[in-house]
């Protein structure tokens, strides 16, 4: 298979819309121009790849000498939303279909795959992180150490990508364990819908206080996503609209 390297972006796009996911365009975008800036050398390393929707995004974006790691364990748990447990079998499906779809878009060679969970995966990732995302287990203590975990080899620089921030409870909640004082260094940049950035920095009080007041500013858009969350479990999905969400979706 051709490896293909910082190819166009809206052809990227294109591919990895028929790939099962969640992952707006913004976020895409936002996962590709960090991808873009990892310097030659630098490590990406995903935590929870599903399907390869963004997967595919990272590996189109980096340099050919930066190294792209994926890990999830495809075992047929924490795969979206409303499905922390499906069986092995369901598992064994989104791993053949993961590997099939990195196939199809020529990036094969290019990821290193991880089928562990990401609590047993660190000796297989030696070094230090330029670029950090995490899409693992939506639930507080698998989420929460993987933001302390293997936030604390993100380089100094270097970035963090959380998925469903300010949106699933669990998410948020090792957010604010790990990341609202500001003491594991660091910044939060911003957010594209739930897919927030934070770039490693040291940080004195009176920024840790400003990084602290950033976060907090996210509590509006929090609330609106779970009002939705739970529209959506009282099969009023039509009342969505009223909170923003015209399509009716899981807000992701």
């Amino acid at each position: 298979m051709t490896t293909l390297h910082r190819t166009d972006f809206d052809a990227t796009l294109a591919d990895v819309a028929v790939v099962e996911g969640w992952m707006t365009d913004a976020q895409a975008k936002r996962l590709w121009d960090r991808a873009r800036e990892v310097p030659s050398g630098g490590r990406i390393v995903e935590i929870g790849s599903f399907r390869g929707r963004s997967t595919i995004v990272l590996a189109r974006a980096a340099a050919a000498d930066v190294e792209v790691i994926a890990i999830d364990p495809h075992g047929g748990t924490d795969r979206g939303p409303q499905e922390i447990s499906t069986t092995v079998d369901q598992g064994e499906q989104d791993h053949q279909v993961f590997l099939a779809n990195l196939a199809r878009a020529g990036v094969d060679d290019r990821v290193s795959y991880v089928r562990q969970p990401s609590s047993a995966a660190g000796a297989e990732v030696p070094g230090p992180i330029t670029l950090l995302y995490v899409d693992g287990a939506h639930r507080f203590g698998p989420a929460r150490a993987d933001i302390r975990d293997w936030g604390a080899r993100v380089a100094p620089g270097g970035t963090l990508l959380v998925h469903d921030s300010f949106s699933s409870v669990g998410v948020t909640g090792a957010i604010a364990t790990e990341l609202l004082d500001g003491r594991a260094g660091f910044w939060y940049v911003g957010r594209s819908g739930t897919l927030a950035e934070y770039r490693r920095t040291e940080l004195d009080a009176t920024s840790r206080a400003a990084n602290a007041g950033r976060q907090l500013a996210e509590l509006p858009y929090f609330v609106r996503n779970l009002l939705i969350k739970v529209v959506i479990l009282l099969r009023l999905r039509s009342l969505t609209k009223f909170l923003g969400q015209p399509t009716g979706e899981w807000p992701y």
